[in-house]
């Protein structure tokens, strides 16, 4: 049972088509373009697969979900559909610039917000320095899902929701902890001679190099939503899971000597002053580190406000006294346990 043929017992694709192209495995119609058929069909094949992923189907169920996921992110990344179709065979199709939609036309196009609500949008956006991607989710008109598709629908990129993928771990151990934070995002797989790596937004230059480096093939991106990546940083880079070999720097894996070395030394310092964003979670450490800290102001403002009546009383203090100073330590435990020891 070991060597059960996957793509025909659990998706019903015939044994001569091997290993399927990815329409066939996403049972869709040859060189299908209507992208949310292509997520529609992944998403029913990505539960049916699931429910054999127990016991000694485990392992090759993992495989067939990660190649499911694969081939979604091809078929609904618009630059990578017409290089993979190209491969297949498939004139290039001439750009249809009615599909190519900015983040608030993806939006109207689909009823998700009114057209009269654009220009309010629009202003809102400006006054406050925002994306039109984080304003529709801070004006609460749109689910930050929605919005993350509008957004890689204007980048001419794919979408994923990482709940649905289980990332390679060979691929996570080749990028540190530090650089994923940084750039907030979250290595993928490596498919057809890239590394495809979730980001929140367009990725920068310097992130793209970093990979490149790293793995020594380029990154192609996908878009997800910016709180599911920092999740997903947060259990799949807790501390002790990934290689500490994964740490070396770029410049040690191309072989440059020490002196060429030294700048990412210093580069290191400010990404460890980074401010954690307000959606990724403690670890078990740090919360128990501010409690502590949290605690000792308690008691020092207990101590202090004793005091400071010992002082103005020459040395007296009596009940009222002391239980004014519970009363401001019990003040200053409330302020830090809901801002800072949360």
């Amino acid at each position: 049972m070991s060597d059960i043929d996957v793509y025909k017992e659990w998706l019903g694709i015939p044994a001569d088509v091997r290993p399927p192209d990815h329409y066939t495995l996403l049972r869709l119609v040859m060189f299908e373009d209507d992208a949310e058929k292509v997520r529609a069909n992944y998403r029913k094949l990505n539960a049916h697969v699931r429910k054999y992923a127990t016991g000694q189907y485990l392992l090759r169920s993992q495989e067939l979900l990660n190649e499911l996921a694969k081939a979604m992110l091809c078929l609904t990344d618009p630059d990578g559909k017409v290089e993979y179709d190209r491969s297949l065979g498939r004139e290039a199709p001439a750009v249809d610039e009615s599909e190519m939609h900015t983040v608030l036309q993806y939006l109207v196009a689909r009823s998700l917000i009114k057209r009269g609500q654009v220009s309010e949008i629009e202003h809102f956006a400006e006054a406050r320095g925002l994306s039109h991607r984080d304003a529709v989710i801070q004006m609460k008109l749109v689910e930050p899902p929605d919005a993350c598709r509008a957004l890689a629908a204007e980048l001419r990129l794919s979408y994923a929701d990482l709940e649905d993928l289980l990332p390679d771990d060979s691929v996570l151990d080749r990028i540190p902890r530090r650089v994923v934070k940084r750039h907030s995002c979250l290595p993928l797989f490596e498919d057809r001679g890239c590394i495809l790596v979730a980001c929140s937004d367009e990725p920068s230059h310097e992130l793209e190099e970093e990979i490149r480096i790293r793995c020594g093939v380029p990154m192609r991106a996908v878009l997800a939503v910016p709180r599911s990546i920092n999740q997903a940083i947060a259990k799949y880079y807790a501390p002790g899971m990934r290689e500490e070999g994964a740490e070396e720097s770029p410049a040690k894996a191309t072989g440059k000597d020490a002196k060429s070395a030294k700048p990412e030394k210093s580069a290191q310092k400010p990404a460890a002053k980074e401010v954690r964003s307000k959606s990724a979670p403690l670890t078990e450490d740090q919360k128990r580190e501010r409690l502590m800290i949290t605690a000792i102001a308690t008691c020092w403002s207990i101590i202090g406000t004793v005091g400071l009546f010992w002082f103005l009383n020459n040395g007296a203090v009596g009940v009222p006294q002391i239980g004014i100073g519970i009363a401001a330590g019990a003040i200053v435990f409330g302020l830090m346990k809901a801002t800072y020891a949360r």
